[in-house]
């Protein structure tokens, strides 16, 4: 008996061949990993690890990590991670907004204001990293467009980004344990969430280390021309 999460549509976290099942199941608890034809290694070696374990392997960037979470598991959560990512944004932005202003009035007028800047900060994040995505897509679709055929090929390439964006979750314990280093980690969040973002586009779509690379530099770009546009009208990023 064939066993797996769903019905096809796998992938060999090796080669990254597409494979008709993970494991044959012979009852009595008795599996035995699914061996691919092309490079003669079990099709997808996490089915045995302990779930820290992968974890571990994603944070590490491992591309055999990224091939099994995206291809053979049934992980639904991207919609609500990448909002509680924006979410995780807004309020670094925001705290910093407030460190910055030396108004502690309690005026009701000035608590809504307050949180009204929250609101602000978090649709300002919520179009950069639109203009972030917008800007890799286009950078794909220019230069291979037979990569993103289909809408099948669009939603799991997106799907690929916002779950590799999971490193923005440590933007709030940096801040909340403030220290002199704080900017740094900042930054290497910063690092850490594009160099998952390269290797979701590497993995989801087989591409080379230096074209993921440049489809996230034009992410970037896009990012930063939305940036200055907000600086052109005053608005505080």
């Amino acid at each position: 008996m064939a066993g797996s999460d769903g019905c096809g549509g796998y992938r060999c976290v090796e080669c990254s061949d597409e494979a008709p099942e993970l494991y044959r199941d012979y009852q009595r608890g008795v599996l035995r990993l699914s061996i691919c034809k092309s490079c003669q290694k079990p099709v997808d070696k996490y089915i045995e690890y302990d779930p820290v374990i992968i974890l571990i392997n994603a944070i590490l960037c491992k591309a055999q990590a990224y091939r099994h979470i995206l291809f053979n598991t049934k992980i639904n959560i991207h919609g609500k991670l990448c909002i509680f990512c924006l979410l995780c944004e807004a309020y670094v932005r925001w705290l910093q907004l407030q460190d910055s202003s030396q108004n502690i009035d309690p005026d009701d007028l000035i608590r809504y204001a307050k949180e009204w800047d929250f609101y602000r900060m978090f649709g300002i994040a919520s179009l950069e990293q639109t203009a972030f995505l917008v800007g890799i897509f286009t950078a794909l679709w220019v230069a291979r467009p037979e990569m993103l055929k289909t809408k099948s090929d669009f939603i799991l390439l997106l799907k690929a980004l916002l779950l590799s964006s999971y490193g923005k979750l440590l933007l709030i314990p940096a801040v909340i344990w403030e220290h002199d280093y704080t900017p740094l980690c900042l930054h290497l969040i910063k690092v850490f969430v594009l160099t998952s973002n390269s290797q979701a586009i590497r993995v989801t779509l087989n591409l080379s280390r230096k074209f993921a690379l440049l489809a996230i530099l034009n992410g970037l770009l896009f990012e930063s021309g939305v940036v200055y546009l907000f600086q052109r009208t005053g608005l505080n990023v």
